[in-house]
């Protein structure tokens, strides 16, 4: 959500800041702009829509300088159009900002009271105002930038410009993470460190509440509390080459190929090689004697929630409760006296999943992240970390980072079942090897996209889609239903299957898709009874079942999707696969934009 690049060098920046921007896509927006300063002082160029449609702009009117911010939006507060674009200029100030401020209306009163004209609808603006109106009153620019900062709630990171100092961006977080690069001859500033890898894997990451003055050479870090601060430089584990598409036609479509590596490497990162067992490091205590966890999370991570919960509690025996991070943190929650959290989350930075994690450590619960990204806030904060190996995921819609999060919380599961001594070292091995499979069951998951593909069109035609799920599915069913109203924008919902004739089977209608994804278990004849159900009122079944399985459905589904034989516990991860097939290959025929959806971002850092 939104994006943050900025450079200070001995050279012209507008180029590279424009491919930071490009870097930026993945997070989601609607407008972009750029700002430099040169001997004019500052000069602006903004666009909404595309990167695209900003690089044409300066193509027929160029602007460059040494020094310069660029930003790409996502709209909160006005319309997403050229005039409420970023850079935000209020006299020789420009800023960009990502988040909310949440007290901008009496900021912007206060500043309109001193007679200063404001140019758009957003509560951003009032950041650049506050800035000059302190350098008016005879603050320098760092003063007068650090005093702004000072008065502003709510969450945001800002990087700022002040013509009269044409060498030194300003940046500032709180609650939006912000990261500075270490170039030679230069320095930079961004969102996060994939925005700056073309120019640097030298970072360090901000803490919360610190402010930084980035020169050609260097940078000064305050904290919170206006305390000079040396905040340790970091590589960034960032593979450039991993983040490019290759030769797929979308980052989607790359990433859902990608599955079988991830799963590889994730895989290996949990187990002993010397003893075949769960290797949990430092979280195995945390996990051995709790007598419950919660496990929190937003959106496709929130299903891998729910689907962990059955694992959990089937295979070690703890109560697991699950809570979308934005109730979570407002109902006063009850939480364990013995237990711990978990904070599930691809980037570390989801603003409702971090907030509850703050919430907890207040309250001394001991907590753990299941995270795609080491740097994070979240990862920072969390007493332990359970790391996912799914590598950079740029696709708005989740596809490996999902997968490779059900991974960790199946071995998690496994390894805390054999702490609390409810599987022996032999049926742990065996649930092991099970997953051991997940690249090859995989792969061959992802042979049934010609199927999926000509699956597609009935998709694209329909009214609304159903999905339906029982058990560790059920969550499945949930995904399936969101992967399809992300990248298509169609209706679609998912249940469980048994709840069936409590309201849903009203929808069902002639010619209505049904997807069922129901791998042979203990309760695939329930599920088969609920496919009659909807058969009989004309539904379109399209069923998803392994080998097993197939022979239950027979001909009561009108296309079937046959996965490889699914041991142990690897059902709903190679289920998501042709799930992830059906959600593309149906927005490719609608044409829609895959990789950055409309109105959807790639990391919520807003509530």
């Amino acid at each position: 959500m939104c994006g943050i690049v900025g450079i200070v060098s001995d050279k012209p920046v507008s180029t590279r800041l424009m491919e930071g921007l490009r870097r930026l896509e993945y997070r989601g927006y609607d407008s972009a702009g750029i700002a430099v300063v040169n001997g004019r002082g500052i000069v602006r160029r903004r666009a909404p829509g595309k990167v695209l449609n900003l690089q044409n702009l300066l193509d027929g009117a160029p602007i460059d300088g040494n020094c310069g911010i660029a930003h790409t939006r996502w709209a909160t507060h006005g319309r997403p159009n050229e005039q409420n674009a970023h850079p935000h200029q209020a006299g020789n100030v420009a800023i960009v900002h990502n988040g909310i401020i949440e007290n901008f209306k009496s900021l912007r009163q206060e500043m309109a009271n001193k007679g200063r004209v404001f140019a758009t609808e957003t509560d951003t603006e009032v950041i650049a105002h506050l800035i000059q109106d302190n350098m008016d009153e005879g603050l320098s620019g760092e003063d007068a930038f650090l005093a702004a900062v000072e008065r502003l709630e709510g969450a945001y990171a800002v990087a700022a410009l002040v013509g009269e100092a044409n060498q030194t961006l300003y940046a500032a977080r709180h609650g939006s993470p912000l990261v500075v690069g270490f170039g030679k001859g230069e320095m930079f500033v961004g969102s996060d460190a994939f925005a700056l890898a073309p120019f640097t894997k030298r970072v360090l990451y901000l803490e919360e509440g610190d402010s930084a003055v980035v020169e050609i050479d260097s940078v000064r870090v305050r904290d919170e509390e206006g305390a000079s601060v040396n905040r340790e430089i970091l590589t960034a584990s960032i593979s450039t080459v991993m983040a490019e598409k290759g030769n797929y036609r979308h980052f989607m479509e790359k990433e859902i190929h990608e599955q079988p590596e991830a799963l590889a490497r994730t895989m290996a990162a949990y187990i002993d090689p010397e003893t075949d067992l769960p290797a949990l490091g430092e979280t195995a205590p945390l996990l051995k004697n709790a007598d419950r966890l919660i496990a929190i999370a937003c959106g496709t991570a929130f299903y891998a929630a729910s689907v962990g919960k059955y694992w959990f509690e089937a295979l070690a025996g703890v109560h697991v409760e699950t809570d979308i991070a934005s109730e979570f943190r407002y109902r006063t929650p009850a939480l364990p006296q013995n237990g711990a959290a978990l904070f599930i989350s691809q980037s570390g930075e989801t603003a409702d999943t971090l907030a509850a994690m703050r919430y907890c450590n207040r309250a001394k619960v001991d907590t753990i992240g299941v995270l795609n990204t080491p740097e994070s806030s979240i990862a920072r904060e969390t007493k332990t970390n359970l790391r996912t190996m799914a590598g950079p995921e740029i696709g708005v819609a989740s596809t490996k980072a999902f997968t490779a999060q059900l991974a960790v919380l199946a071995m998690t599961a496994i390894g805390t079942a054999s702490l609390r001594g409810r599987l022996s070292e032999a049926e742990t091995q065996e649930h092991i090897r099970a997953l051991q499979a997940l690249p090859e069951l995989v792969q061959k998951a992802l042979a049934t996209k010609a199927q999926c593909q000509a699956i597609a069109p009935i998709l694209a035609k329909a009214k609304q889609t159903i999905f339906l799920g029982r058990g560790g599915y059920y969550p499945l069913a949930l995904e399936g239903a969101l992967k399809l109203k992300e990248i298509t924008y169609l209706a679609a919902e998912g249940y469980a299957a048994g709840e069936l004739k409590h309201g849903p089977i009203a929808l069902i209608e002639e010619g209505t898709p049904v997807v069922v994804i129901a791998p042979n278990d203990p309760l695939i004849e329930k599920t088969v009874s609920n496919v009659e159900e909807v058969a009989a009122r004309g539904a379109k079944v399209i069923a998803i079942t392994d080998e097993a399985g197939a022979e239950s459905f027979d001909t009561r589904a009108e296309h079937t999707i046959i996965l490889p034989n699914l041991p142990g516990l690897t059902g709903p991860i190679v289920s998501a696969i042709p799930l992830q097939l059906l959600a593309y290959y149906t927005a490719l025929e609608l044409g829609t934009n895959l990789d950055q959806p409309r109105n959807l971002a790639k990391s919520v850092t807003v509530e």
